[in-house]
């Protein structure tokens, strides 16, 4: 990985292709070659309620794969009770996503880390309010883009589109993984090759399905791009 990256955004072709899998496994991948790395989790749907307010499973996931451990509040500014679309999720908890609070909270973590890695939600073209996109809060600040492929049937179909779009909003798309979320997808290593072959950017990873395997684990199948 390009130490002299010191920020990046995940996102993925659709929502369930495993972008929190992936996510916490590169910030393992990069502290194992000496980088300071903390992930962020902007807006969360589907939130746990806990003394010490609402919690998100995949902003926790991130958390336990930083080092240094940033702050909850920082790592995900908005967690939304509702299991739904952000957007709906926001709007039923009576709360207004703002673009200047992700982006302090971003400034806020910056300074801890060599590296801070962004989830987004959904699929890149997934909005977090009327007037917010996703691409919106990586314009700010700047962030350079990968995407997670869900390997599932229609999968090339969803990443070409999705590399598209991330390309056409004036994002710079610097890679992609290869999440195996289908155990039973057939000719899964042609439908690989297929994408290597047309996506415009080189593979960062390919991920076996391992539904019990952690982040640290999974973290050995990156590649250096």
């Amino acid at each position: 990985m390009d130490r002299a990256m010191d920020r990046l955004f995940i996102t993925g072709t659709d929502t369930g292709v495993g972008k929190t899998v992936a996510s916490a496994a590169l910030l393992h991948a990069f502290r194992a070659r000496g980088m300071r790395a903390v992930g962020m989790k902007p807006v969360a749907s589907g939130c746990t309620a806990t003394p010490r307010g609402w919690r998100n499973d995949d902003a926790l996931a991130l958390q336990a794969a930083s080092d240094p451990v940033p702050p909850y509040d920082d790592l995900n500014p908005y967690a939304l009770p509702a299991p739904l679309a952000p957007e709906i999720a926001a709007r039923d908890a009576g709360v207004d996503v703002q673009l200047g609070v992700l982006v302090s909270a971003f400034e806020r973590l910056h300074p801890l880390a060599d590296l801070v890695l962004v989830e987004g939600v959904g699929g890149w073209a997934a909005p977090l309010t009327a007037t917010l996109d996703q691409r919106h809060l990586v314009q700010e600040l700047r962030l350079p883009v990968v995407l997670v492929v869900g390997m599932r049937l229609g999968c090339i179909n969803h990443a070409r589109l999705s590399a598209r779009a991330i390309q056409d909003d004036g994002a710079q798309l610097v890679g992609w993984i290869a999440n195996e979320v289908d155990p039973d997808m057939e000719r899964r290593d042609e439908n690989f090759a297929l994408l290597s072959a047309r996506l415009p950017v080189p593979c960062w990873g390919r991920l076996p399905y391992a539904p019990e395997a952690d982040a640290r684990a999974m973290a050995t199948h990156f590649t250096v791009p």
